[in-house]
């Protein structure tokens, strides 16, 4: 399988930009043939999947809210079917949610496994997308994100790795990705800027311009069993030169 075949972009990169087609036109324009929608594009699969058809782009995957998931799940299974894709996460708690107590993060993860059992008998993957504030412990040294795969055991509750988000909460990614690499079918491609620059951009570099080594993490994110390498930038100045760069310098990675 080659690069191209596996790598991805999340659209809530170039949300910028504003007009679909042209986040789409982008994309398309910088050499990316997958893309990872986010929430909004569910609520009209059939119109998203004619401009992904018209711009040879195909969905890899989604994003979609815990609210969705709760209110009207066979509407989303719905969308994914129209979309073409197998593979759903949950990418974030709402910001008021993300101090919740250990029990809390119980009651999601538990919440999450069963959601995950009632989308895989419809052939449709559940996972969950980490940020930097699940790495907190909750439970003496327990964190957050291992409460929420502890409660969803035995589940088919699915890890998308976002690997950078990792290193912002203070753990080695490589130690994580090794101890859940059960649950792992897809991650999240982004970069850490050098100390004091891109601040303006949170911190944030285009993938290969950045502090992390993505040619050694691209491998051990495919061997964990990572399908999906979804490009992600939560914050660039350029979102264009992001997407093109970051495509130019992964095409190249050895799979």
């Amino acid at each position: 399988m080659s690069v191209t075949d596996t790598l991805s972009i999340q659209l809530y990169t170039l949300r910028s930009l504003e007009d679909v087609d042209r986040i789409l036109d982008t994309v398309a324009e910088a050499g990316y043939r997958y893309v990872e929608t986010v929430g909004s594009h569910l609520d009209n699969a059939a119109g998203i999947k004619a401009k992904l058809d018209a711009r040879g782009l195909k969905a890899s995957s989604s994003h979609v809210s815990m609210a969705a998931l709760r209110e009207k799940p066979d509407a989303i299974i719905d969308a994914c079917r129209t979309l073409g894709f197998t593979d759903l996460f949950m990418p974030a708690v709402p910001p008021e949610q993300r101090d919740m107590d250990a029990a809390g993060w119980r009651s999601l993860g538990s919440e999450l496994g069963d959601i995950a059992h009632r989308f895989h008998e419809q052939g449709i993957r559940l996972g969950y997308h980490n940020h930097h504030w699940e790495l907190i412990p909750k439970d003496g040294s327990k964190t957050a994100l291992e409460l929420i795969f502890e409660a969803a055991e035995g589940s088919p509750l699915a890890w998308q790795v976002d690997v950078a988000w990792l290193v912002r909460g203070n753990v080695d990614p490589k130690e994580w990705i090794s101890r859940y690499r059960s649950l792992i079918t897809a991650a999240h491609v982004k970069d850490i800027a050098p100390t004091g620059q891109n601040e303006d951009q949170d911190g944030w570099a285009d993938v290969g311009a950045g502090t992390l080594d993505w040619r050694d993490l691209w491998c051990t994110c495919r061997d964990a069993g990572a399908r999906w390498m979804v490009v992600e930038h939560d914050k660039p100045s350029d979102p264009a030169q992001t997407a093109r760069s970051s495509f130019a310098f992964l095409r190249n990675i050895e799979d």
